[in-house]
C-alpha cells in the first residue's frame, strides 16, 4: 500500500479537482433534503458545556486547513482512525450542545462559537469525503470486489498448478496473492465504514446536500467510465441500420457482455454501497442511487429497442437468434434488475427494460412469421439427387432445433401470439403435450404448424420427380430427417413421442410405397411357390425375366439414397427378405435344369449371394464413372443381416 505520506498529498486543500467538487458548508441544507435528524435535548451544566466546546475546539481547529499546514497535507482517517473517530463524537456532542443551548438561550454567544466550529469540522468532513471516494474508486464496488477475489483465488490455483508443472511459481508467491486478495477486501470494508460514518454526522448535522454533492458526482463518473469501457454508447436507428452485418453482430454481443457486468456488478455494487453509506436516510438513498444509474441503464435496456426500431434493412440485417440472446439476457436478470431499480424514482429503468422486452418479442414474432411464409413461398422446382433429403428440409430443421434452445423465453414470446387456426391443423396436430388446462401449449402448436407447412411443401416437390418410386422414397428421407432432428432437440419436448411415433409410421409406409413401386417387378417375376416343378423352358423364361427385371431395377435404384443409416438397412433388409429367400429357393431347385446342354451361365446370370450384395450396395448414391452400374459380386459395402 502506498505510504501515508504519498496519500496526503493528494488531499491539498487547493486541490483544483476538490474544488469542483466541494460546496461551501456555510449552512445547514435546503429543504430537498431530509430534516436533520431532532437530537434528544440533554441537561447539560454550564461546565458541561464549556468543555464539549473546548474540546471540540482543539480537535476541529487542529484539522482545520485554514489554519494548520499539518492539515493541509495530512487526511484525518489516513492518518489516525482513531482520532477520525473521536473527531466524529466531538461533532455529535457539539451538536446536542447547540440543540441545548438553543432551547435554553437562544441569544448566547456559545452559539454562535459553536456553529462556527460546527462549519469548520463540516468542511473538515466533506474534504475527507471527498477524498475517501475519489482515493478507492477501485475499491468501493463490493460486487467487484468479491469477483476479484474469485478470479484472484483462479489465479493462484492455476500459478499453484503451473509450479507443479514445472513452472517458477513458489508458496511465497501464492501466500502473497492471498495476502493481496485479503488486503483489498479490507481496503473496500475500512473505506465504506469511514464514508457511512462521516455521511451519517453530516446528515444528522444538516449538511446532506454537501456530502450527496460529493458523492453522486464522484460515483457517477464511476459508472459512466464503466458502461463506456463495456461498450455502450448512446447510437440512433439510423446510425444501427447502416452498419455491416458483422459490425452489428459485434455490437450486440459486445451489449450482452455489458448487461451481464453491469447487472452483477456495476449496478449491484453500487447500489450495494449506496444503501451501506446512506442507510440512516431512505430518501437519500434513493435520490442518489436515482442520479448515479438512471442515465446509463435507461441507456442500456434502450439498446435494443433502438436496434428493432423499423426500418426496411432491418429484417436482413438482424439475425432472430441474437434477439432471442438480448431477451433472455433482459428477462433471467428480471428479477435483478426489479431488486436494484426497486425506488420509484428508477422506474423509468424497469420501465425501459420491459419496453425492450416487448419490441423484441414483436420482432421475433414477425421474424417467425416471416419464416413461415419463406417455407411457404419457396418455388424451386429442383429435386434432390436419387430422393435424399431437400436443402429446404435442412435449413429449416436446424432453423427449428436451434429455435428451440430458447424454449424457455419462446413460451413467453409466443404466449400472446394467436396460434395457427385449428382447422388448419389435423387432428393429429393437437396430441402434442398438454398444459394443465387440458390444452397444447401455443408453443407447441406453432411448431407443429411449421414442421406441417414444410410437410406440404415437400409433398409439392415430391411430385417433380418423374419416376414416382422416387418420390415415395424422397418423402421417407426427409420425414425421417425431421423425426432425427426433433429426437436430438427440444422438439421432442414440445412436440412429445405421439407425434415421433405417428410420423415414423408414416416413415415406413413412404418405404413401403418405395419398395413396392420400385422393386414390384422383380417381385413378381418368382413364382409364388419357387419349388414347384416346372417344364426347362418355363424355367429359362423366369430366370431371363429375373435377370432382366433385376438388372433394371437396381440399374435405376443404384443412384438413389438414403442418408439415415437405420432406415437404409431396415429398407435393404426388408427387400432382401422378400427377394433373396424366394430366389434362393428357385435357383436351388431349377438351376441344373435350364442348361439342356448349354452353359448354364446363359440363362443364370445371379447367384444368391450376388443378388445379396448388389442389394447391400443400394441406397448409397454412387455410380461408377461412366455413369453406368457394375454388377459384380465383390462390389459391396457390408452383409445383410437377414
Amino acid at each position: 500500500m502506498p505510504r501515508k505520506g504519498m496519500r496526503s498529498l493528494c488531499f491539498h486543500s487547493k486541490s483544483p479537482s476538490f474544488a469542483a467538487y466541494s460546496s461551501s458548508p456555510s449552512r445547514p441544507s435546503s429543504v430537498s433534503f431530509p430534516t436533520p435528524r431532532r437530537v434528544p435535548v440533554t441537561n447539560f451544566t454550564d461546565a458541561m458545556i464549556e468543555d464539549i466546546i473546548g474540546n471540540a475546539a482543539v480537535l476541529v481547529m487542529k484539522w482545520n486547513p485554514e489554519t494548520s499546514t499539518y492539515a493541509k497535507v495530512t487526511s484525518l482517517f489516513y492518518e489516525s482512525k482513531k482520532e477520525a473517530q473521536q473527531f466524529i463524537r466531538c461533532v455529535t456532542e457539539l451538536q446536542k450542545a447547540m440543540h441545548f443551548l438553543v432551547s435554553e438561550d437562544p441569544t448566547s454567544e456559545k452559539i454562535v462559537h459553536a456553529q462556527s466550529l460546527m462549519e469548520i469540522a463540516m468542511k473538515r468532513l466533506q474534504k475527507e469525503f471527498y477524498q475517501i471516494l475519489s482515493m478507492n474508486r477501485a475499491h468501493l464496488d463490493p460486487e467487484s470486489v468479491s469477483t476479484r477475489s474469485r478470479s484472484s483465488v483462479t489465479s493462484t490455483r492455476s500459478s499453484t498448478s503451473d509450479y507443479e508443472d514445472g513452472g517458477a511459481t513458489t508458496d511465497d508467491d501464492v501466500r502473497f496473492a492471498r495476502e493481496s486478495i485479503s488486503e483489498v477486501e479490507h481496503v473496500s470494508s475500512v473505506a465504506m465504514a469511514d464514508l457511512k460514518s462521516i455521511a451519517e454526522c453530516m446528515i444528522s448535522s444538516g449538511y446532506a446536500k454537501e456530502c450527496v454533492h460529493i458523492y453522486k458526482i464522484i460515483r457517477k463518473s464511476i459508472i459512466d467510465e464503466g458502461m463506456y469501457k463495456l461498450g455502450v454508447e448512446r447510437l440512433s436507428s439510423s446510425q444501427i441500420h447502416k452498419m455491416d452485418r458483422e459490425v452489428l453482430d459485434l455490437r450486440i454481443r459486445s451489449w450482452l457482455n455489458a448487461v451481464k457486468m453491469s447487472i452483477s456488478t456495476l449496478f449491484n455494487g453500487e447500489r450495494i454501497l449506496c444503501d451501506h453509506v446512506f442507510a440512516s436516510s431512505a430518501s437519500i438513498r434513493e435520490s442518489c442511487f436515482t442520479h448515479i444509474s438512471r442515465e446509463a441503464a435507461t441507456l442500456l435496456f434502450g439498446f435494443p429497442q433502438v436496434l428493432v426500431a423499423k426500418s426496411k434493412k432491418s429484417s436482413s440485417s438482424l439475425d432472430v437468434f441474437r434477439l432471442l440472446d438480448m431477451y433472455t439476457s433482459i428477462s433471467e436478470r428480471w428479477p435483478e434488475i426489479d431488486s436494484i431499480f426497486s425506488f420509484e424514482s428508477t422506474d423509468a429503468v424497469r420501465s425501459q427494460a420491459l419496453n425492450s422486452l416487448i419490441k423484441l418479442s414483436e420482432s421475433v414474432r414477425s421474424m417467425l412469421s416471416d419464416f413461415e411464409s419463406t417455407i411457404q413461398k419457396d418455388s424451386s422446382k429442383s429435386v434432390s439427387h436419387g430422393g435424399g433429403v431437400h436443402d429446404l428440409t435442412l435449413r429449416v430443421m436446424n432453423y427449428l432445433s436451434l429455435l428451440t434452445d430458447y424454449s424457455n423465453v419462446l413460451v413467453d414470446i409466443v404466449s400472446d401470439w394467436p396460434p395457427p387456426a385449428k382447422s388448419s391443423l389435423p387432428e393429429s396436430y393437437f396430441d402434442s403435450p398438454h398444459s394443465e388446462d387440458g390444452q397444447a401449449p401455443v408453443i407447441s402448436l406453432r411448431m407443429a404448424w411449421l414442421l406441417l407447412v414444410l410437410l406440404c411443401k415437400l409433398d409439392d416437390k415430391a411430385k417433380h420427380y418423374k419416376d414416382v418410386s422416387l418420390s415415395y422414397l424422397f418423402l421417407a428421407n426427409n420425414l425421417q430427417y425431421m423425426i432425427s432432428n426433433v429426437r436430438t432437440s427440444n422438439l421432442q419436448y414440445l412436440l412429445g413421442e405421439d407425434w415421433i411415433s405417428k410420423h415414423e409410421r408414416k416413415v415406413r409406409q413412404f418405404a413401403e410405397n418405395y419398395e413396392g413401386l420400385a422393386w414390384g417387378k422383380v417381385f413378381a417375376s418368382l413364382p409364388e411357390n419357387p419349388t414347384v416343378e416346372i417344364s426347362t423352358e418355363e424355367a429359362r423364361l423366369i430366370f431371363r425375366n429375373f435377370n432382366f427385371s433385376f438388372e433394371e431395377a437396381h440399374r435405376k435404384q443404384r443412384t438413389s439414397v438414403v442418408p439415415d443409416r437405420k432406415l437404409r438397412e431396415e429398407m435393404q433388409v426388408s427387400i432382401a427378405k422378400k427377394l433373396v429367400s424366394a430366389y434362393r429357393e428357385f435357383y436351388d431347385a431349377h438351376r441344373l435344369t435350364v442348361g439342356g446342354g448349354r452353359s448354364v451361365e446363359l440363362y443364370v446370370r445371379f447367384a444368391p449371394e450376388d443378388v445379396e450384395n448388389h442389394l447391400s450396395d443400394l441406397f448409397f448414391g454412387t455410380m461408377d464413372s461412366d455413369g453406368s452400374s457394375q454388377y459384380s459380386p465383390s462390389h459391396r459395402r457390408s452383409p445383410l443381416r437377414l
